[in-house]
């Protein structure tokens, strides 16, 4: 699945456009490599996401192409 995609799904960030320019500017590292959007996004890889100046860690642990919000957070686990 696409980063993008799955940061929406996941509801780490809220649309996928933001989630677009989030890679685009260098926000979003993937196993602590710079990512764009339109890489592939698997179990067990390692997203972290900069806000401002907090960073949120997170383990992909599942990968769905829709879910409930009360079930968005399973597919993730924060380190």
């Amino acid at each position: 699945m696409r980063l993008d995609k799955y940061l929406k799904v996941s509801r780490l960030i809220k649309r996928r456009t933001v989630a677009n320019e989030a890679c685009d500017a260098g926000r979003v590292l993937v196993n602590d490599k710079p990512a764009k959007a339109s890489q592939n996004v698997k179990v067990g890889d390692v997203i972290e996401i900069g806000f401002g100046s907090k960073a949120v860690k997170v383990e992909v642990l599942d990968i769905l192409d829709t879910t409930k919000k009360d079930e968005a957070k399973e597919l993730y686990k924060y380190l």
